[in-house]
């Protein structure tokens, strides 16, 4: 049987690939990671063609990963003051300062 699949992305590296390939079986989409060895080839080859890609292997589903993936990418970053009076930015949830928590 043919398999056709899609390219979704390039990662900056392995690691965010493996992530972005975890979150798409969690949600049921088969996807793989190729030229997830190639960044040893940077120098000899192009460095943007050494960067692991994501593709899916139901064309089918490509709609829903590219959505799945856009959301991965722009998570909305937290902004708060904590009450030792420090401002915690990024995806903290306690501050650096006191440990305390988030507020909900």
């Amino acid at each position: 049987m043919l398999c056709v699949m899609k390219r979704l992305t390039q990662a900056p590296n392995l690691a965010i690939a493996t992530l972005w390939h975890d979150v798409l079986a969690t949600e049921g989409i088969e996807s793989s990671i190729e030229r997830q060895y190639l960044g040893g080839g940077a120098g000899e080859l192009p460095p943007d063609q050494c960067l692991p890609e994501l593709w899916v292997h139901d064309p089918a589903q490509e709609t829903r990963a590219r959505e799945l993936l856009q959301a991965l990418q722009n998570t909305p970053q937290h902004r708060w003051r904590c009450g030792c009076g420090e401002l915690v930015e990024g995806g903290f949830e306690a501050c650096w300062n006191c440990s305390e928590p988030m507020p909900r």
